[in-house]
């Protein structure tokens, strides 16, 4: 018997694998989570032959919907258009070509960069899910460190640093500013509350920025 167009669009659904970090941002958790569910054998996932995981989309969706837990929330949405932002801007290299901070920055750097813009949302999201304690402020502080670590690797000034890390954290700002117009009515207070952790948690890393500047 000949497959239907609906038959053949929940086979080619069955049959596709995604990688870890779109697992990810499906379920709306960190990456390390996902490896973690899939060693535990809660999610299904297989090896390419380059020894990368991949997942079943149709499996990922069932979990989800067995976990409500781990369905996106409104701050992961904020900060994923805010990490989506920031790759469009980074894309466009001519804008930032034009910054001094960024013209300093090795190919290396930049790249690890890249990888540290992640590990921040990932920070900051926990750190809001948790209700803003100031224990996981120390996540913030050991960012903050590596930040200035790799700048000051290439030779970036205090300023120059500064400037970089105001530039790419104001995507995030920008975002939850965005959100508020777009997203269902909440009071003022929320939103006021929400964007005070997130400038507590922003700043907590810029002074662990000047403090390591310092003591160099």
């Amino acid at each position: 018997m000949p497959l239907t167009a609906i038959d053949v669009n929940m086979v080619k659904h069955d049959t596709e694998w995604i990688s870890l970090r779109h697992a990810a941002e499906m379920l709306g958790v960190h990456p390390a989570t996902v490896r973690t569910w899939a060693d535990e054998g809660k999610i299904s996932s297989r090896r390419t032959a380059g020894g990368h995981r991949r997942f079943n989309r149709a499996d990922l969706e069932r979990f989800a919907q067995s976990k409500p837990d781990v369905q996106p929330s409104e701050v992961q949405l904020i900060l994923q258009n805010a990490l989506g932002s920031t790759r469009m801007q980074v894309g466009e290299q001519q804008t930032l070509a034009k910054a001094e901070w960024y013209a300093l920055m090795s190919e290396a750097t930049r790249e690890k960069m890249r990888h540290q813009g992640r590990a921040v949302l990932e920070g900051l999201r926990d750190y809001l899910a948790n209700g803003a304690p100031d224990a996981l402020l120390s996540t913030a502080i050991n960012l903050g460190k590596g930040y200035a670590q790799l700048l000051t690797a290439d030779h970036l000034t205090l300023p120059q640093a500064t400037r970089g890390f105001l530039y790419f954290s104001d995507f995030v700002v920008n975002a939850i500013l965005t959100w508020s117009e777009l997203a269902q009515p909440r009071s003022s207070s929320e939103w006021a509350n929400l964007l005070r952790q997130v400038n507590t948690y922003i700043n907590t890393m810029l002074l662990s920025i000047i403090e390591y500047y310092e003591e160099e």
